[in-house]
């Protein structure tokens, strides 16, 4: 993602292919040292491109760290494509969402600690919000778009914030899964009653 928040433009193939090895590396790194492992110096060696190289596609190590945690969310929204929730309510649906991205989540602990600590630093602007409320609401709705204006959006932000503060105190060890598990599905149910 550039500065804008929109995604670096890709001419090529091979180009693509670069882009996506350079965000693995990166993941990669961030999931066994935290932020703090992804130096840009690392990344190009271990991606096997110049640092100039790495520079042209992401000009920031914040901007890299957008790009991977984007990564995330598309696995989770591939995820979702192809296994669409089966609840029987919206916030059932909606809570399946939610129990994925934790799933997900939690098999890469330093990683997501790591994120979701640069998310909360950056002047970046990220979509992350954005897009788990989209998600959330179309799995609760099936609606492909629901209007930052429609009431629901808010409900489903909301749902989406709550989920987020869930998982820094889940990192921080002071919740466990269940409780959490426990307090979403409860929100859920409030938020999500369309």
């Amino acid at each position: 993602m550039t500065a804008t928040g929109g995604r670096q433009p890709v001419r090529t193939r091979s180009q693509a292919e670069r882009r996506r090895k350079i965000v693995k590396t990166a993941a990669a790194l961030a999931s066994r040292g935290g932020v703090e492992a992804m130096q840009m110096r690392t990344v190009a060696e271990r991606a096997g491109v110049a640092l100039g190289t790495l520079y042209r596609y992401f000009p920031s190590k914040m901007d890299l760290v957008v790009a991977v945690v984007d990564e995330e969310l598309d696995l989770l929204q591939n995820s979702i494509s192809r296994r669409p929730p089966h609840g029987a309510t919206p916030a059932e649906r909606a809570m399946e969402v939610l129990t994925r991205a934790t799933r997900g989540l939690m098999r890469e602990p330093e990683l997501t600690e790591a994120l979701i600590r640069a998310l909360m630093l950056t002047e970046i602007p990220v979509g992350f919000g954005d897009r788990m409320t989209r998600m959330l609401l179309h799995a609760a709705t099936g609606e492909e778009e629901i209007s930052v204006q429609d009431p629901r959006w808010a409900l489903g932000r909301a749902l989406a914030s709550a989920w987020v503060m869930e998982m820094i105190e889940l990192l921080r060890g002071r919740s466990n899964p269940e409780e959490i598990h426990n307090r979403l599905e409860t929100a859920a149910a409030r938020l999500i009653d369309f």
